[in-house]
């Protein structure tokens, strides 16, 4: 039996979506289901990942299938391809196995050339059919061109302004049959003049360099930068999908649009969308003319809406999640082109799962694992203040397309967008209409305000998905890119210039409003009631600062992973004191201004156990190198000099002293105590005595301090620092007549650590696993100068990911496995955690609770997100067994 490449749609159904993807999935069930779907067949995965193998070309016995299936599809629709009397025309579009809105390509139209317009023509020579006739040919030359010969869209839009300055109209809609055939003419010669050859019009070549268009889209540009946004393996491929055109610009009694089964914004129960008469799909979703609310459809066909809508509520019984469906409507006649799970926002999400569950649809655990984790950030980000925002007068407003609130400065491209963001700017992008093109500059924007487009267009899906604020399809603006700026009800905005837009409302400000913080409750908190019942990974935070520790214990986290205490130093004395210990030549003198700083880091410690309230905290001791502690610049030298009473010579010396080749691998972490040991003893006094102190004050929060010594890379070493740790520790606890506990632990973040955590477990009590440094000496990467070839990384597949956002399972995660099980064979109780970036990313969270961590630690702004990731990652091991 040979290999099946290529499946009819009454062939497939639900549960196949690796081999047919989201799209073809999703098509087959629709017909299993008895829905009005136009018949054809999808190309598999299969099919793409052999393309690739086979150096970018199809294979001839996949290329015999999709004819013998074209065949199947002629006899089922009663329509021939490339017939002259009765032509099947037919759409080809991708279809991922993950939902890529806008990042692949489709043509529509395909199978149009002279003789198979002429033959239609003769066959119904109404005025109006005839226009039509011409319109589907011009956009599909200028289609094909783009997707599949790469000649850009918009130099077949320079054409179409120019004969419509010409006849003095201002609508695509506007132009006559005369203007279409026109327009079919001077996008040929365009075509030849650009390309040195004829439009292709046999259409077996139309359909073959079709498909592989498609297939060839899975690896351009945006798409790749979507997956990587997404954690979409390169590895899945895409399908395609070919299916006979069903056409919504026939004339008045036609349309098309998008619904959803509830509002993507708010999570409504309501039907939600818009559609166009007269129009093809791509009108809706390229934004170029602004649709009207599907509640119309009502009015304007009254059987066509009431079936629709039967169809949309039973596609969401089944699938039991809100649908995002297409649908053409052809002379009066409901065709269904696809639906899928819908793209929502996080406040949407949350209501969803929750009233779903509600409504007796789907369980607790099922509602868990419908929102992803990475949504939550979305609501964990500022609202407009309300008094400022009550002060503020809305100068315009746009369609409500993805919540939140952002002020920033104005930018007009998404180059601008990101390299703003990048120089430590707030940017609002705000463009014609968005294209894939400038994702990564609407990634590194706060909001995205767009002229045309409505809520189904490229910027709000995109925004949505991505959890930015957005504002689409403000059609006031007038627009003027070559000069940065634009107009607004009389108010001239250029770049730079601050705006606020509110994603939530639609509003528009000329000005810069304050936004606060958000909070947790209502839907949000009663679903993440329900993730912390079902997780078993503990969360905790990396905080230097009692504001910090405070936000996060507000989102949830169960004591802090990380603190840092070189964070406590950078501040006006203390500095001060940190620089008089370096210059310091003797023992005493290091101690003497050490003795300055210990009331600091003291108070500090004891500010921070207070908003803990008994929860844990993981000090880690001095970790970076000093010189990151010194002046550099001449006139900050000159001072420091005069302020510690040395020559500037003198200072200049132990300056240049302390420079180093690699600091990342230099004079730092563990190796400081081990040289200036007066460090450690500093610091374990300010930690023991600020928990001495509060749990004096409070008994009741029994406060165990957990001192963690960083770099180790050898027990020796360890053991050499924990014991200036427990000998100024014992006698502290003594004195003060306490039977205080304590640990000291370790940061595992050096590879040979790894290697020797069975040894080193007998001196430590718990490992914390630093992912940043472990990281980057796994890979011999700088964290700061990866980003500088990466790119190249990418786009060569090399890797698919930074590792510095994702944890490397296969390497870095194999050290953190193995350093697990050699750390828990010495000390079977030992505590194992992790609180580099990585702690915070769904992936990687759930990579620790695999290998059975007790806790992560991230960002106060990620503890919920890594809450959620962990209560995931225990549902999907439980559905497992």
């Amino acid at each position: 039996m040979s290999h099946k490449y290529v499946y009819l749609f009454s062939e497939g159904n639900g549960s196949m979506r690796e081999l047919l993807g989201g799209k073809g999935a999703n098509l087959a069930e629709m017909t299993v289901l008895g829905m009005p779907v136009p018949q054809g067949f999808t190309v598999s995965t299969e099919a793409c990942t052999r393309y690739y193998e086979d150096g970018k070309k199809i294979a001839p016995e996949i290329e015999e299938e999709i004819y013998a299936n074209l065949a199947k599809m002629e006899e089922i629709n009663g329509k021939k391809f490339g017939d002259k009397e009765n032509p099947l025309l037919v759409s080809v579009r991708s279809g991922a196995r993950a939902s890529m809105p806008g990042m692949m390509d489709t043509i529509l139209n395909l199978g149009l050339n002279d003789d198979v317009v002429a033959g239609m023509i003769a066959k119904n020579s109404d005025i109006k059919f005839v226009r039509f006739v011409y319109d589907s040919y011009r956009r599909f030359i200028q289609m094909f061109s783009d997707v599949v010969m790469g000649l850009a869209k918009s130099t077949f839009e320079v054409i179409i302004d120019e004969v419509k300055e010409k006849k003095g109209v201002k609508n695509d809609i506007d132009l006559d049959a005369d203007d279409m055939k026109e327009l079919v003419k001077l996008f040929k010669a365009h075509y030849k003049k650009e390309m040195g050859e004829d439009f292709p019009s046999d259409p077996k070549t139309q359909l073959m360099e079709s498909v592989k268009a498609v297939f060839r889209s899975w690896d351009n540009p945006r798409a790749n930068v979507y997956r990587r946004m997404n954690e979409i393996p390169y590895s899945w491929g895409t399908a395609v999908n070919v299916q006979p055109m069903v056409f919504g610009n026939l004339n008045e009694n036609s349309g098309t649009g998008v619904a959803f089964t509830r509002d993507p914004a708010t999570g409504e129960r309501a039907l939600f969308g818009e559609y166009l008469i007269n129009a093809q799909g791509e009108d809706v979703v390229a934004g170029i003319r602004t649709p009207s609310h599907i509640s119309k459809l009502a009015e304007d066909m009254p059987e066509v809406y009431k079936q629709f809508a039967d169809i949309a509520n039973r596609l969401e019984e089944h699938y039991a999640d809100m649908q995002d469906m297409e649908f053409t409507i052809e002379n009066g006649k409901l065709y269904m082109l696809q639906t899928r799970n819908g793209k929502r926002t996080a406040a949407a999400a949350l209501k969803i799962a929750v009233d779903l569950v509600d409504e007796g649809k789907i369980s607790e655990d099922t509602a868990v694992l419908r929102v992803e984790p990475k949504q939550l950030d979305a609501l964990l980000h500022p609202q407009f203040d309300a008094k400022a925002l009550k002060a503020a007068k809305a100068i315009g407003k746009g369609l409500a397309a993805s919540p939140g609130a952002a002020c920033g400065k104005v930018v007009f491209t998404a180059e601008d967008a990101k390299a703003w963001h990048e120089n430590g700017e707030k940017v609002v992008l705000v463009r014609l209409e968005t294209s894939p093109e400038d994702i990564e500059g609407m990634a590194a924007a706060e909001g995205i305000l767009t002229v045309r487009g409505g809520m189904t267009s490229h910027a709000a899906v995109v925004a949505r998905g991505m959890g930015t604020c957005c504002v689409s399809g403000c059609g006031d603006i007038k627009m003027n890119e070559e000069a940065k700026e634009f107009e607004l009800a009389g108010h001239v905005i250029k770049e730079g210039d601050y705006i606020s837009i509110d994603g939530s409302t639609g509003n528009i400000y000329g000005e810069a409003i304050p936004t606060v913080a958000a909070s947790i409750s209502g839907d949000f908190d009663r679903f993440m009631k329900w993730a912390d019942a079902r997780r078993t990974l503990k969360v905790r935070t990396n905080a230097d600062t009692p504001r910090d520790a405070a936000q996060a214990v507000a989102f949830g986290a169960e004591g802090i992973g990380l603190c840092r205490t070189e964070h406590m130093f950078f501040e006006g004395d203390r500095i001060k004191a940190i620089r008089e210990m370096i210059v310091a030549k003797t023992p005493e003198a290091r101690k003497a201004a050490l003795d300055k700083i210990l009331p600091y880091q003291q108070g500090d410690f004891e500010a921070m156990y207070r908003v803990l309230e008994g929860r844990p905290m993981t000090v880690r001791f001095l970790d970076p190198p000093l010189h990151e502690f010194v002046p550099q610049k001449e006139e900050d030298i000159v001072e420091l000099a005069g302020e510690l009473k040395i020559s500037v010579d003198e200072l200049k010396a132990v300056i240049a002293g302390l420079h180093e080749f690699n600091p990342m691998m230099g004079h730092r972490g563990c190796r400081l105590a081990v040289t200036y040991p007066e460090i450690a003893e500093m610091q374990t006094t300010a930690v023991i005595n600020a928990a001495l102190a509060v749990n004096k004050e409070h008994p009741e929060y029994n406060i165990v301090p957990e001192i963690m010594i960083p770099l180790v890379g050898e027990v020796k070493e360890l053991k050499f620092v924990k014991d200036i740790v427990t000998s100024t520790a014992d006698k502290l606890i003594a004195a003060a007549g306490s039977d205080m506990k304590y640990h000291v632990g370790t940061m595992i973040e050096i590879p040979r650590a790894a290697l020797l955590a069975d040894e080193i477990a007998k001196e430590a009590e718990f490992f914390s696993f630093g992912t940043n440094d472990l990281t980057q000496m796994t890979f011999g990467f700088s964290r700061d100068d990866a980003g500088k070839f990466l790119d190249a990384y990418y786009e060569n597949k090399i890797y698919e990911n930074d590792p510095f956002a994702r944890l490397d399972q296969n390497g870095v995660g194999k050290l953190i496995k193995m350093a697990a099980e050699g750390g828990r064979k010495t000390r079977p109780d030992i505590k194992l955690g992790i609180c580099g970036e990585h702690g915070g990313d769904p992936t990687s969270v759930e990579f620790c609770h695999n290998i059975g961590l007790n806790y992560v630690s991230c960002s106060p702004f990620r503890v919920p997100i890594a809450r959620l990731a962990a209560a995931q990652a225990a549902i999907k091991e439980k559905n497992a067994k």
